[in-house]
């Protein structure tokens, strides 16, 4: 099962020393690049630590884009902090660069006010939004809780004694979906025992050295240790199940809950309207390509494509929903 593959580019377009520029057919790029110039000079930050779930999807995406012919040498490079906002101020900060990405999702959305940060995405240009994916509850295989009513049973018993993990800050996804399940099976959010560690590979460490009673995050996260059984999932928090992982929806274990964790890309604030159409068509172009289809078949994501101006929108509304979830659930005074 293959881990997190999300965002990034296309064919068509390179970016240069003073901006991103459109290529007149013919280059020598190949794969679905249609024979037109690769992109160089490109840099993509990742605003977590390495092996975290940003920075997966970052290097797997480049790597598929350098091998579709249609971007060389993308330096991906990390910006680890406060839930992404260290790298979210950095991007605000590169003000006018059309050669910069940051990889990006709920996380950081929620990350802004649980951290007070005064660089909010609204200072961003948005690109793309790309794709959804749903959380997984896990256990560690030696868990006595082998049914997600078992987990629930013992967790409305004692919350705090049943500590859950997740790979992000206050407000990210893997913070959200445990207090809203808790809300949904009668736990009183406040009282949850949530542990944050930045990014996947911490929180899987955690889970398998048993000090936290199960975790929540993407279903990709655990790929390899629900392949080892290392893990077991007792559900999975989309409409329907996971194909390729054997546990049920939420909804199907009886939980009145639905819930999706998204990711897409922004550019830094000021960027010309030229790097803008440049770099919203580059992704429009990996969209479309093969590559892209085949990565998302082969990683079971949901397509959630919102290009541009119409990604912006999203924002504005997922802000003002995070900011609502956060305030219900006692979280925040935002």
């Amino acid at each position: 099962m293959a881990r997190v593959l999300a965002v990034v580019l296309g064919a068509g377009l390179a970016l240069t020393a003073c901006g991103t520029s459109a290529q007149a057919p013919g280059g020598s790029g190949g794969g679905s690049g249609g024979g037109q110039e690769a992109v160089t000079g490109l840099r993509f930050m990742v605003p977590n630590t390495p092996g975290s779930g940003y920075d997966l999807t970052a290097r797997t995406a480049t790597k598929a884009m350098e091998d579709a012919g249609l971007a060389r040498n993308v330096e991906v490079f990390n910006v680890p902090g406060a839930g992404g906002t260290v790298g979210l101020q950095r991007i605000v900060n590169e003000k006018g660069n059309g050669k910069l990405l940051m990889q990006m999702g709920l996380g950081v959305v929620g990350a802004a006010y649980t951290n007070n940060s005064q660089a909010t995405l609204k200072d961003t240009t948005p690109i793309a939004k790309l794709i959804e994916e749903p959380e997984a509850v896990v256990v560690p295989a030696a868990s006595p809780y082998q049914t997600l009513d078992q987990l629930v049973q013992a967790w409305k018993a004692d919350p705090t004694k049943v500590a859950v993990g997740g790979g992000s800050s206050p407000g990210g996804p893997d913070h959200l979906a445990p207090h809203l399940l808790a809300k949904a099976v009668g736990v009183d959010p406040k009282t949850v025992n949530y542990v944050a560690y930045d990014g996947g590979g911490e929180l899987l460490t955690s889970l398998l050295g048993g000090q936290i009673a199960f975790g929540m995050s993407g279903a990709g996260e655990f790929a390899d240790q629900i392949e080892a059984k290392q893990v077991r999932v007792l559900a999975v928090t989309s409409a329907e199940r996971v194909p390729d992982v054997d546990a049920p929806s939420l909804r199907e274990a009886g939980v009145d809950l639905e819930f999706t964790n998204w990711r897409g890309v922004v550019a830094p604030p000021g960027i010309s309207d030229a790097d803008k159409q440049a770099l919203t068509k580059l992704v429009d172009d990996m969209h479309n390509s093969q590559e892209w289809k085949a990565a998302e078949e082969q990683n079971n994501f949901t397509d959630a494509y919102l290009p541009g101006d119409q990604f912006g929108t999203f924002l504005q509304q997922e802000n003002e929903r995070v900011a609502t979830v956060l305030r219900d659930l006692g979280l925040t005074q935002a």
